[in-house]
């Protein structure tokens, strides 16, 4: 068995760009678990525990599923929070482009006839830059932290590619290793 999900990945200037507010957000917001800036990207589809025989089929149906569909662009903007300010577990960062969506859905519709169940929560693109361990209500300032970086642009991506990662959770954070890789259409 092995740990595995479907994503893209966020160009290194576009990285950059939230590595720097991380930086700057890691003093004044207690008590996150951060993201290692190598680990960032969007997730399109969490499988979570696969067999290993699984890998070629998936990596078939995404093939077949996505071809031919385009590159495109998507820009990294705003900083918020999942599920909500007075809970917060997630701090994220926002991801715009229309093609998103599409993208989002042909991968679910690739993988259902190979069991794995679509998502029922509402689509919302974002990347991860931590999480909490544990959320200090008496904090005042965190409301104040995300209005400040908000419509803030962190960057743009250009989505070439949608890959198949296996993760591999290590005392230090997870690292992940690409399985399949999926070229979008130029």
């Amino acid at each position: 068995m092995i740990r595995a999900f479907i994503a893209v990945e966020i160009a290194p200037q576009t990285v950059r760009q939230i590595s720097a507010v991380v930086a700057d957000l890691k003093p004044r917001i207690p008590g996150i678990r951060w993201v290692s800036p190598t680990n960032f990207h969007f997730t399109l589809k969490f499988l979570g525990n696969i067999d290993e025989s699984k890998i070629e089929p998936i990596a078939q149906a995404l093939k077949l599923a996505l071809h031919p569909f385009p590159r495109f662009t998507i820009n990294a903007k705003d900083l918020g929070v999942f599920p909500d300010l007075k809970r917060p577990r997630v701090l994220w960062i926002g991801l715009e482009g229309k093609e998103l969506l599409e993208l989002a859905s042909k991968v679910e519709k690739a993988l259902e006839p190979l069991g794995f169940v679509p998502e029922k929560r509402e689509f919302k693109p974002h990347l991860t830059v931590g999480r909490w361990r544990q959320f200090d209500r008496s904090s005042k300032k965190f409301g104040e932290e995300l209005k400040r970086w908000k419509g803030h642009e962190f960057g743009e991506s250009t989505v070439a590619e949608v890959i198949f990662f296996q993760s591999e959770l290590k005392r230090e954070g997870a690292t992940y290793q690409p399985l399949k890789v999926v070229v979008l259409a130029k």
